[in-house]
């Protein structure tokens, strides 16, 4: 993936925005200053918007009121969660009324419920599926429970497989840290629903009606990753979890189209990255590439040095984008 120049703002460009949410839209409990007025403009400009997530635990609904308690106005419709996705993918393999052990919280037994779909606690030889969520009171009888019903043959669903969740303390184990114990008591690997995966933003996708629709993150290893699996274009925006040197270490797979301090970016025009002879050049800075060490010379917006730099790494497999040249750049714009 490279870096893609658009002389039109992206909400004209695309016909949805599939925006994640925390880091993009909120930070904990707080908004991202940007987002109540990037998200009507979105919409004001014609673009679908729908909020997609990775958490399986808040029902839509609690995370529309959370989002419009925070001036983003939304409504359970616009919000996509794991837990959907993950219910969706049971519901197209086994028939409606089927008992589904859920192991996970009320968003994940809601989705179930809506999909059809009978949601248990307890592995009886009715059960055809385990769908697994995160949840901040897992217990060990659920646990078990689905070991069980797993190691007896019913399909094995998760909502994501994120390692960690961020919290008050710092990252604590999340649903993908969990769904290590029943894939490593049963030997079972689970179908995954959330991002990276595309059954989430092919549910965001379904929502929306979207043809070419922008998928809007803060994360490389789901947002962006999900982007690429899905063919489709990511906006990477600097206001979450990914640093500058996250970005220029990234691997193809997990490279972002587009690149913006927050999701305004979605709003907005994005500048030619050139290459040239030994390096590139975006807006008014120029990076070259001289025996695997980039430099950097130039003034502006330091976003569009960012820009030039990846480019100018991305296309040279001789610099080390982790090295003391690389690092000397980004030090020089300010990071």
């Amino acid at each position: 993936m490279s870096l893609l120049a658009a002389d039109r703002p992206l909400n004209t460009l695309y016909d949805a925005m599939l925006l994640d949410l925390d880091g993009v839209v909120y930070i904990g409990p707080h908004a991202v200053p940007a987002a109540p007025e990037a998200v009507g403009k979105a919409r004001a400009a014609g673009a679908k918007v729908a909020f997609v997530t990775n958490n399986a635990g808040r029902t839509p609904a609690r995370i529309a009121e959370h989002l419009t308690q925070l001036g983003v106005a939304a409504a359970p419709d616009d919000v996509v969660t794991s837990a959907e996705a993950a219910a969706r993918l049971v519901s197209e393999r086994h028939p409606a009324g089927s008992d589904v052990l859920v192991v996970g919280d009320t968003g994940l037994r809601q989705a179930v419920r809506k999909m059809g779909l009978r949601p248990v606690t307890v592995a009886s030889d009715s059960v055809v599926a385990v769908v697994q969520g995160y949840s901040r009171s897992m217990s060990r009888d659920l646990l078990d429970q689905g070991a069980l019903a797993v190691a007896r043959g019913a399909l094995y669903v998760a909502s994501n497989a994120d390692a960690t969740a961020p919290s008050e303390w710092g990252a604590t184990p999340a649903n993908g840290s969990f769904v290590r114990v029943i894939a490593h008591a049963t030997g079972v690997e689970p179908v995954v629903a959330g991002k990276p995966m595309r059954p989430l933003h092919e549910e965001g996708i379904r929502r929306t009606g979207a043809r070419n629709p922008l998928i809007v993150g803060d994360r490389l290893d789901t947002d962006i990753e999900g982007a690429t699996v899905h063919g489709a274009a990511g906006l990477l925006v600097l206001s979450g979890v990914t640093a500058p040197a996250d970005v220029l270490a990234a691997p193809a797979h997990q490279r972002p189209a587009y690149l913006a301090w927050d999701v305004s970016g979605m709003n907005d025009t994005h500048p030619e990255v050139a290459h040239t002879g030994h390096g590139a050049r975006c807006g008014g800075w120029t990076v070259t590439v001289t025996g695997g060490a980039p430099a950097i010379e130039g003034t502006g917006d330091r976003l569009d040095g960012l820009r030039a730099l990846c480019a100018a790494v991305w296309a040279d497999a001789t610099v080390d984008p982790g090295g003391p040249a690389a690092r000397g750049v980004l030090a020089r714009l300010g990071w």
